[in-house]
């Protein structure tokens, strides 16, 4: 680690232990203390964030978009970057190890490590890597993301894929769990039509634009998500200059499809799958050719209160 500059080398991969401490501070903003992140550019794949409330429905979107661009004929990397590690397991039908496991199985050396350590085909060939975190109440999730993206750059894995996606955990905006942004060109938001998934929505809407002034990264619109009406999320797209990318109904099959570990292309094509593999791959694609970025402004707490409700 360089102390003059607060950063990690190219070379050094270090412990948890050695971060998230007085003196290893990054200035991202106001009030802001964190890693910080080094400038790896991600080479000429299209990078998605996703991001919504914890339990929207992130890594179910994630993983069936991902079948959906590989469906479209596109070289696919999915990264989970949950410390739960389970964004990937309908594509692999596995809880794989995590880059932060595979890091400490050779003492933090990452040069002894090959991409099958922590890479792992899943369903029509996505890749499939699990960043992990740090132990509960240490470290920091950027860190993390970070050494995975460090570790896929050093074994020309970014440069074999077309489209790379970072699953993200829950509403959580801070500098660490917002590190996926600074690699990003596109930024997707999951939410539902009530209060609580809107309400992180729009916090998420406020961190991008905060990476925005530093970082490419922009604002590709929402995916309604177990949603059969959309009022409140229209109301809060028309408040915020957001809009939905697609829409997602509540289908007891796609309960049946994670219990089954399996993705939504996989399951038996009944009419309302097909119609929900079609909004999957018209969003692919939609993505694909180049999504509007949006100037979105986020409401203040209050406003999102007082905008949400019926009359």
């Amino acid at each position: 680690m360089t102390q003059g500059n607060n950063s990690f080398t190219d070379t050094q991969t270090v412990p948890f232990s050695a971060i998230s401490r007085p003196g290893h501070e990054h200035d991202d903003g106001e009030g802001s203390v964190q890693v910080a992140a080094e400038a790896i550019r991600l080479g000429s794949a299209k990078v998605f964030a996703v991001y919504g409330k914890g339990g929207i429905g992130k890594s179910t979107t994630s993983s069936n978009l991902s079948v959906a661009f590989s469906k479209l004929g596109h070289r696919v990397l999915q990264i989970g970057c949950d410390p739960k590690h389970d964004s990937t397991f309908t594509l692999t039908k596995c809880l794989i190890p995590t880059v932060i496991d595979v890091l400490e199985s050779v003492n933090f050396h990452p040069e002894e490590l090959r991409p099958e350590d922590y890479v792992f085909p899943g369903y029509n060939g996505v890749m499939c890597v699990e960043a992990g975190g740090p132990p509960a109440g240490t470290g920091c999730g950027g860190y993390v993301v970070g050494q995975t993206v460090k570790l896929l750059k050093q074994h020309h894995l970014l440069e074999e894929s077309d489209v790379v996606i970072f699953d993200v955990l829950g509403d959580v905006v801070c500098g660490g769990f917002a590190a996926p942004l600074q690699f990003a060109e596109r930024a997707l938001i999951v939410t539902a039509n009530d209060f609580d998934s809107i309400f992180a929505a729009n916090r998420i809407v406020a961190a991008i634009e905060a990476k925005s002034r530093d970082y490419q990264v922009r604002l590709a619109g929402l995916v309604a998500n177990r949603s059969a009406a959309t009022d409140q999320i229209d109301k809060f797209n028309a408040a915020t200059g957001m809009q939905t990318l697609a829409r997602l109904p509540d289908l007891d099959v796609i309960r049946k499809s994670r219990l089954k570990k399996a993705t939504l292309f996989e399951m038996e094509p009944t009419p309302e799958v097909l119609a929900v593999q079609a909004e999957y791959l018209q969003l692919a694609q939609r993505l694909w050719d180049g999504s509007t970025a949006l100037d979105a402004s986020p409401l203040k707490d209050r406003d999102i209160f007082d905008l949400l409700g019926f009359d």
